[in-house]
């Protein structure tokens, strides 16, 4: 008997990577399409819902045509995406705006009014703040990038969407609605709505006094699921639509940053993966329910039933890189009218190695659009710190690099305090795990093993198709460490650790000594 294969989709913010995996999640062949961005005054953020859908069918197609032979061995279809974005639809399942994806802020006012009170700590109502932290772990952030911060900027400025929305969904699960029409989301996908009781996560439901306090109507939230569930039956227009056979079953799947937990490797207890892409993270999964609000950061329910993973998140990591590119080295100008060459992240590796370690003490901040931990603090600003004559272009690119590595050492720190643990070794992922400069550069400024996995673009695909062979009861979830390679250890260079350490405590006093400067530039 052939052996059955998995329709994997990951939607990122660029566009929607679309592979074909085994039955124990092994990507065979991929497919990459592209979206556009809609950035709006005021700190809007936008997509069109049926641009991820065109992007994606083309993808598939095209996979499809690459791979006649896996076709009619497709059984299921599993989606994995970019996460706290809202897509307001009707009955009909038709979005009925675009969506609002997690780069938006507009919504930080009504976040503010809704955790507003008497007695604050940190800007919420101590009253309020101590409520969301026994029954979710959390706190709608201030920085108005959660779900619920959307879903209240559409109910107070476009009232008239808000009347007509029948289901609020995330991205993911607008897709599934796409692939089965049914209005469903699962109890990772949710927790960004702040509205569920998460205190075991084996129970996950939407909790009447959230849900009254934030003044949503439930009946506009979907039906709660587990990760793991088949939804259904894919729907025959869909399959048409994306080349497969009308008999592939559609599994719940997982946002991003759950999927790539499991397309990491580190699926145990305090193993722990970082993943550097447009954002970054490092995180892990815990027995534990655990709130830490000086950090920005609390457990949230894992894709694996049952199990947390510590949420957290660094705004701008490898998209530094992207803004070096693009509006630095190779704008589109006089100097550069072609823009920046394909090979360009190549060029930027091969540089910034001719650099020395610390770059003669240049300092990088990497907070281009503000920062959410281990400081929630959207007005603190990117910057090139103790610039000098001295410095050259690839003092510059290697700060860039050494930067976010010292981003990702104030956000260990936070997480090794709050699992009361030291880390040893991090699970590499995401774009920025193919630079083995930057592999190196982190091993030596987080002073721990660095394991590089292999094709770390990947990981996302990989972990929701990891996933759906689970759900369709293919593999088990302590068979997932055995089913990705490690491409290279790296360990930490001890020559390195006197500047990397005197850097380090510079870089967070930089912020410490700025931020009311801050304020006071970007408050507005």
């Amino acid at each position: 008997m052939a052996e059955p294969r998995i329709l994997a989709i990951d939607l990122g913010t660029s566009g929607p990577k679309v592979a074909i995996a085994s039955d124990s999640g092994e990507i065979l062949d991929l497919e990459i399409g592209s979206t556009e961005l809609i950035l709006l005054p005021g700190g809007g953020a936008e997509q069109d819902p049926t641009d991820w859908w065109r992007a994606i069918t083309q993808a598939s197609q095209k996979l499809m045509a690459k791979n006649p032979q896996l076709r009619e061995r497709i059984e299921c279809v599993a989606v994995t995406s970019q996460w706290s974005g809202t897509v307001a639809v009707d009955r009909e399942g038709q979005p009925l705006h675009n969506a609002i994806i997690w780069m938006d802020t507009r919504g930080a006012e009504h976040i503010a009014k809704l955790m507003d009170g008497l007695i604050k700590f940190q800007g919420y109502d101590v009253v309020k703040l101590a409520q969301w932290l026994l029954f979710t772990a959390g706190m709608p952030g201030l920085s108005g990038k959660d779900t619920l911060a959307h879903i209240l900027f559409i109910k107070n400025a476009m009232p008239d969407i808000y009347a007509r929305t029948y289901k609020f969904l995330e991205p993911k699960d607008y897709l599934n609605l796409k692939l089965t029409g049914k209005f469903a989301t699962a109890q990772d996908a949710v927790a960004l709505y702040w509205l569920t009781d998460n205190r075991d996560a084996h129970r996950v439901y939407y909790h009447p006094w959230l849900v009254s306090t934030a003044g949503i109507a439930q009946e506009k939230l979907p039906e709660l699921y587990l990760s793991t569930d088949v939804l259904g039956n894919i729907l025959p227009q869909a399959a048409e639509e994306l080349g497969i056979p009308t008999t592939a079953k559609v599994v719940l799947g997982t946002p991003d940053f759950q999927s790539a937990a499991l397309g990491s490797g580190a699926v145990a207890d305090y193993a722990a993966h970082l993943y550097i892409g447009t954002s970054s993270w490092l995180t892990c999964h815990v027995p534990f329910k655990k709130t830490d609000p000086e950090h920005n950061m609390a457990t949230i329910p894992a894709a694996i039933p049952g199990r947390y993973l510590i949420g957290n998140e660094h705004e701008t990591a490898g998209y530094c890189l992207t803004y070096l590119r693009d509006k630095i080295f190779y704008a589109k100008d006089i100097l550069t009218p072609n823009g920046a060459p394909p090979d360009a992240y190549d060029q930027f590796n091969q540089i910034a190695a001719e650099a020395p370690p610390g770059c003669e003490k240049l300092l990088f901040t990497p907070w281009l659009i503000g920062e959410r931990t281990p400081v929630e603090d959207h007005t603190i600003r990117g910057s090139f710190f103790n610039l000098s004559l001295r410095h050259g272009r690839a003092h510059l690119i290697r700060s860039v690099f050494e930067g976010v590595a010292f981003n990702s050492r104030w956000l260990l720190e936070a997480v090794e305090s709050f699992i009361g643990r030291k880390i040893r070794s991090i699970h590499f992922i995401g774009g920025g795990a193919r630079s083995e400069l930057w592999c190196q550069i982190h091993a030596d400024i987080l002073n721990c093993e660095v394991r590089q996995v292999k094709d770390p673009v990947e990981a996302n695909v990989r972990g929701v198709a990891l996933l759906a062979a689970v759900s369709m009861r293919w593999l088990r979830f302590e068979d997932i460490p055995s089913r990705v390679a490690i491409a290279r250890v790296w360990q930490p260079n001890p020559a390195n650790r006197k500047i990397y350490d005197l850097l380090y405590t510079e870089f967070k006093n930089v912020y410490y000594a700025h931020k009311e400067i801050h304020q006071r530039l970007n408050s507005e």
